[in-house]
């Protein structure tokens, strides 16, 4: 995985005066538009849109230092108006694009180039697991995408769902984990920001497929899962653990993401107030 990103970075380099969307970048990257976003984010700390932008930004100073107009400049890296390019500028560096011409004032911001670094030496618990196909059957909804933090419209979802949907999903559960899960999906593919939609499901797993027009059902084929089980105050170590799975695990692991649902539980510990144990299922296969 780290040669595929940093061929990445290569391809990015490439290509940064044409419109570099991030559909082609996954493409090329041989990911999903959704995983390679995640990796990416929680590998080096910030969006691929501000990543791309900001090497925009400094390849245009660079050019200004050598003496390139600011009309010319602004144009060759996608800026549709002198004024967007200016804006855009002056946010990021501090100054206006005019005064790197006058008086020589610059600000960079270099490639970035992915490495393993061993910190601490911490072990991370993790087991594979194969499955036959399944489906997913629950109640869902299209919620913002969204990396840290509550998703509100999530709760939402959550809240909405009735206790006769709840007694059918019950009846329908006959496959591990035998738990409520949620399922993640069909992540919007063209963004002109690293924002957009992503379809949330809130059910359980099952082989059975008859059921009431109340539930939504997605089919799953058999595959190959990563199950990492983690323990500790919620939702924080939930989200460190699904940080670490795409900054640490992955990277240096034999598998790659696949594009399919990836889903969670979590089981609130009760004598502990605050305290959750959960795992995160995530679809590989064997690079």
């Amino acid at each position: 995985m780290l040669r595929e990103l940093n061929q990445v970075m290569d391809y990015i380099e490439e290509h940064l005066t044409e419109d570099l969307s991030l559909e082609m970048i996954s493409e090329y990257a041989g990911v999903s538009d959704y995983h390679f976003r995640k990796i990416f984010f929680y590998l080096s700390g910030m969006t691929l849109n501000e990543y791309i932008k900001n090497r925009k930004l400094s390849e245009a100073n660079k050019e200004l230092l050598q003496g390139e107009t600011v009309t010319d400049v602004a144009f060759k890296y996608g800026y549709q108006s002198m004024d967007g390019f200016t804006r855009a500028f002056k946010k990021w560096s501090g100054f206006l694009p005019s005064d790197v011409g006058k008086s020589g004032v610059s600000k960079s911001f270099p490639k970035l180039s992915f490495t393993i670094t061993v910190q601490g030496g911490v072990t991370m618990e993790f087991r594979i697991e194969k499955k036959p196909a399944f489906n997913l059957v629950g109640v869902s909804a299209r919620v913002p995408i969204q990396f840290e933090g509550v998703n509100n419209e999530i709760v939402k979802l959550a809240q909405s769902i009735t206790e006769q949907q709840r007694e059918e999903m019950r009846s329908l559960q006959n496959i591990a984990p035998y738990e409520i899960v949620n399922a993640s999906f069909e992540a919007d593919a063209n963004f002109l920001k690293e924002e957009g939609d992503l379809t949330h499901l809130i059910g359980v797993l099952t082989t059975e497929d008859q059921f009431s027009v109340q539930l939504d059902i997605v089919p799953v084929e058999a595959y190959t899962w990563a199950v990492f089980p983690n323990e500790g105050p919620f939702p924080s170590t939930l989200q460190e653990t699904m940080a670490k799975t795409y900054s640490e695990w992955l990277p240096s692991s034999d598998y790659e993401v696949i594009n399919a649902p990836t889903f969670s539980f979590t089981k609130m510990n009760e004598p502990k107030e605050g305290y959750a144990y959960s795992e995160i299922w995530l679809p590989v296969r064997k690079r």
